[in-house]
């Protein structure tokens, strides 16, 4: 997958969580099936402010050529994605989600692996004339 597709869908996917987690944790956390309060509703609303800052830099660097930058980052995401899957697939497997939670195992899981793959150096084709 190229780059610029994979930091759109990120986009999307952060357009679609972030202001709900940021203007409507409990409705989203209740859809979920987890429990909320004055702890989840902090936590939920920093993570959707930290999704509207992913949102702008997927959107913003989608566009991005080789570079150091660009490399920092593909890192960047890598890590964030793979830190979160592990831990998302920990709370799903201990029960703290309901059956949706999969979907975020999935996503997070989906990113791991497309994040992972743009690490790894392409090879150029070459045309011998």
């Amino acid at each position: 997958m190229k780059f610029k597709t994979v930091m759109i869908i990120k986009a999307i996917v952060c357009l679609g969580f972030g202001p709900l987690l940021l203007f409507f944790p409990e409705w989203l956390l209740n859809l979920l099936g987890t429990s909320y309060g004055s702890g989840a509703a902090l936590t939920a609303r920093e993570y959707g402010a930290a999704l509207i800052g992913t949102l702008l830099l997927t959107w913003i660097g989608r566009n991005a050529g080789e570079s150091i930058a660009r490399r920092a980052i593909i890192w960047d995401l890598f890590i964030y994605d793979a830190i979160a899957f592990v831990v998302t697939l920990i709370i799903q497997l201990s029960g703290g989600l309901n059956y949706l939670g999969w979907g975020i195992v999935a996503v997070y899981l989906f990113f791991t692996i497309t994040f992972g793959y743009l690490l790894i150096p392409q090879k150029k084709l070459t045309v011998n004339a």
